[in-house]
């Protein structure tokens, strides 16, 4: 059975508890945003996720997108709900308001997302993928392109998509052979087939607006001949409504393992109009705009189907009953006991409820940074944020997926043989969430963008803006007499990070493959210590929330009792990521293709 309740307390706990001090709030900008309008925005947030969306979750999957003389068609009750959910203002929640936008914080948006991912992942696609296009076309289309597009994407009444892949080129996209012949007019004619296009057609809105990477006749080759550029679906008139089509058509719809609900096109573009978003051959700095604020989506969604199993399993480890307790029968009136006593279904249960609350966390400080980049006036502290963003990207949308792939598969487990059938729903959250770590970038790909990139970019500057803090927070604690075994736990595990550090990047120098080698063992490093910052954070504000007698008592108790979890039986695979790091590439390497 799906089940789904948003879990306002502990988004509220993240959103004006924990992150009081990183530096990041305080923006005057959005000093409107108090908690108790930030609160009632979630709540109504809630109700859109549970009431609306979540019930059309399995059924959408059952159904799938269909493809019908050209046109797509969404699952039954999905129309509906978009109209619904757009004309709630849902779509513009953290636009701009100067395009019509809502300009709530990103860190109200995320938890928001989280909620309709939790509900109903395939749903959430569609004004997803439409506000990261609005980002790419604010920061780099014309003036032109911005006030004929935008308002109506902003509003939900145009969606919008990213075309890159192509059938011959995945993540290479120097391969890509789509072209763009200039006209007089100034706007150019694109030529070319694309696939694996979320949301690439649908009927949901009346204009779909899609962003297409593609070749001038006179790029040069790989990336750096990469122009992007803006083609609508149906070519807007003079009064702004659509009006004739431009030639992208529909091929195909892609048959999923999972995301059924989400259409997923392969799309032709033949002499369709389009216009330059920023500067030739550099479209992939306008589409990393994109595909950045994409990235973090995508650890939400991979957060969101993680609640989303771990509700639905508790509420059957509660409702199932088999065997007795190995402590004395907890439930003597009936044949059995509730498989909720059993210590490895807690293990499982516990294990995706860390994993979901530490997610959760790391989530919102980010999009704290993701605010500070965009509104604070201090130039140190904007900054500092970007360093912080373009560090933890990588991780949220790689480590995040993973563990919402790993809490879908133990709910499965949990459900036992119930849960590999589709009556129960849950094993749809294991199709749902493998995608998650395969598109924006393979969570592969995000390992090495953060060794490659992130990590040695500037003599080191990005790992300063998360590793000062933690340091400060270690030894500021590490003598406090409740928690000192959490900070001792969280210092080793931090010790670790900085040797691994040290000696990716001491043998990188030499060999680039013993980096990439290290790449994912040292984002789950970083993901682990991460995590266990902000549950040693939580557990030291709960226990002072405690000690002045707070009115939620067992949401602080229970939030000390998860940071203890963490650290008891999870934070030790940093260790064993160290180890890993610390052996090298050679046994990785060293059998030859042919012996495979």
């Amino acid at each position: 059975m799906q089940v789904y309740e948003a879990p306002l307390r502990d988004m509220a706990f993240v959103l004006n508890e924990l992150h009081a001090d990183d530096g990041f709030g305080d923006l005057e900008a959005l000093s409107e945003f108090t908690p108790d309008l930030t609160g009632a925005i979630l709540e109504e947030a809630a109700k859109v996720a549970q009431e609306v969306l979540l019930p059309l979750n399995r059924s959408g999957d059952m159904e799938g997108c269909t493809l019908e003389n050209g046109v797509v068609r969404t699952p039954k009750g999905f129309k509906e709900a978009y109209d619904m959910f757009r004309e709630g203002g849902w779509c513009a929640l953290a636009s701009d308001p100067e395009w019509g936008g809502q300009g709530l914080p990103e860190a109200v948006n995320k938890l928001t997302e989280e909620m309709i991912c939790s509900a109903n992942l395939s749903f959430s696609l569609y004004p997803g993928l439409t506000h990261g296009a609005t980002t790419a076309i604010e920061g780099y289309a014309s003036d032109e392109l911005k006030q004929a597009y935008l308002p109506k994407m902003v509003s939900g009444e145009w969606s919008g998509t990213m075309c890159l892949t192509e059938p011959h080129c995945g993540t290479d996209l120097g391969m890509l052979r789509t072209k763009a012949v200039p006209q007089d007019d100034g706007s150019y004619k694109l030529t070319g087939a694309k696939i694996f296009i979320s949301a690439g057609e649908h009927d949901l809105t009346q204009n779909i607006v899609h962003l297409v990477l593609a070749r001038m006749p006179d790029a040069p080759p790989g990336v750096k001949g990469i122009s992007l550029f803006l083609v609508p679906k149906y070519l807007p008139k003079d009064d702004g409504t659509p009006g004739a089509a431009n030639g992208v058509s529909v091929q195909a719809i892609e048959h999923k393992m999972g995301l059924k609900a989400s259409a997923t096109c392969q799309l032709n573009f033949e002499d369709s109009v389009g216009w330059l978003v920023g500067k030739p051959h550099k479209g992939m700095e306008a589409m990393f705009t994109m595909m950045n604020t994409e990235r973090v989506s995508v650890g939400i969604q991979g957060l969101g189907v993680g609640e989303a199993a771990y509700q639905s399993a508790v509420w059957y480890a509660k409702d199932r009953v088999q065997g007795r307790s190995l402590s004395g029968v907890k439930n003597p009136d009936g044949p059995a006991d509730p498989i909720i006593v059993h210590p490895d279904v807690r293990r499982m249960l516990m294990t995706m409820r860390a994993y979901n609350e530490g997610s959760r966390a790391i989530g919102a400080w980010v999009a704290r940074a993701l605010d500070a980049e965009r509104h604070s006036t201090d130039p140190e502290v904007k900054a500092r944020a970007q360093d912080f963003i373009a560090l933890m990207t990588p991780v949220v949308k790689a480590l995040f997926t993973d563990l919402g792939h790993e809490a879908a598969h133990l709910a499965v487990q949990v459900y036992g043989g119930h849960g590999y059938i589709a009556e129960s729903g849950v094993e749809q959250f294991a199709r749902d969430a493998r995608i998650a770590m395969i598109y924006e970038g393979t969570n592969g790909i995000q390992a090495l963008d953060l060794v490659g990139r992130k990590m040695p970019a500037h003599m080191g500057r990005y790992l300063r803006s998360f590793f000062h803090p933690v340091a400060a927070f270690v030894e500021a604690n590490k003598e406090d007499a409740d928690f000192g075994k959490m900070i001792e736990g969280l210092e080793k595990a931090f010790g670790a990070l900085q040797l691994s550090t040290g000696t990716i990047a001491q043998k990188g120098m030499k060999d680039p493959e013993e980096a990439a080698a290290a790449a994912t063992d040292y984002l789950r490093l970083i993901g682990l210590v991460a995590m266990g910052y902000t549950f040693a954070k939580a557990a030291l504000i709960a226990r002072g929330k405690l000690a002045e007698g707070a009115e939620d008592a067992a949401f602080y108790k229970a939030k000390i009792t998860t940071a203890r979890f963490f650290f008891d039986r999870l934070l030790p695979q940093a260790t064993a990521a160290f180890l890993a790091i610390k052996s090298g590439k050679a046994s990785m390497m060293e059998l030859e293709a042919d012996a495979f």
